[in-house]
C-alpha cells in the first residue's frame, strides 16, 4: 500500500509539475505599426460640353440668345484642407472674333444653378464661377446666354474661355 501510496504521490508531483511547466511554455512579444498615408490637394474638373453655340436670331424678337447646348452640366472634385476655399474662376482669352469683326465678350453671359456656382458675365478677367469649402464633389449646371444687338457685323464669332478650378 505504501507502494501505491509513494507512486499516486510521484505521479501527482510530475503531474503538477508537468501542469506548471506548461504555464513556463507560453511566450508573448509585442510590435507595433505605424500606418501613414499621404493625401495631396487635388481638383478636378468637368464641364459637359467642349463647345457651346448661338444660333442667328432676330434681335428684335429674341433679345437674349440661350446657347443650343444648355443648361451645360459642371462637375467639380477637390481635395483640400477642411477649412480651405475652393474656387472656380472663367476668363475669355478675347473677345468674340470673326477675322477683323468683334464682339465684346461681355455681352456673353451665364446663369448657375447648383451649391457654391455663381452666375455672371465673361471677360478678359478672371470672374468668379464657384465657390465651396473643403473637399468633396459639387453638381452643378451653367445657362449660357449672348445679348443680341443689330450692331453685330455678320459672321461666324468664336473665342475661347478657360475654366480655372483650385483648391489650395
Amino acid at each position: 500500500m505504501k507502494t501505491r501510496r509513494a507512486v499516486l504521490i510521484v505521479v501527482l508531483a510530475c503531474s503538477t509539475l508537468l501542469a506548471m511547466s506548461a504555464l513556463g511554455w507560453t511566450a508573448t512579444d509585442q510590435q507595433t505599426l505605424t500606418i501613414n498615408a499621404t493625401v495631396s490637394a487635388k481638383a478636378k474638373l468637368t464641364v459637359g460640353v467642349a463647345a457651346i453655340n448661338f444660333a442667328d436670331a432676330d434681335p428684335d424678337t429674341v433679345p437674349s440668345i440661350p446657347a443650343g447646348e444648355n443648361p451645360v452640366s459642371v462637375t467639380v472634385k477637390a481635395q483640400t484642407g477642411s477649412a480651405s476655399t475652393v474656387t472656380l474662376t472663367v476668363a475669355a482669352d478675347g473677345d468674340l472674333d470673326s477675322g477683323t469683326d468683334t464682339i465684346d465678350i461681355t455681352n456673353v453671359t451665364w446663369t448657375a444653378t447648383g451649391a457654391g456656382f455663381i452666375g455672371g458675365t465673361m471677360d478678359t478677367s478672371a470672374q468668379s464661377a464657384g465657390s465651396w469649402t473643403g473637399s468633396g464633389q459639387r453638381n452643378g449646371t451653367f445657362s449660357y446666354l449672348l445679348a443680341n444687338s443689330w450692331d453685330y457685323p455678320p459672321g461666324s464669332y468664336s473665342q475661347t474661355v478657360v475654366y480655372t478650378l483650385t483648391a489650395p
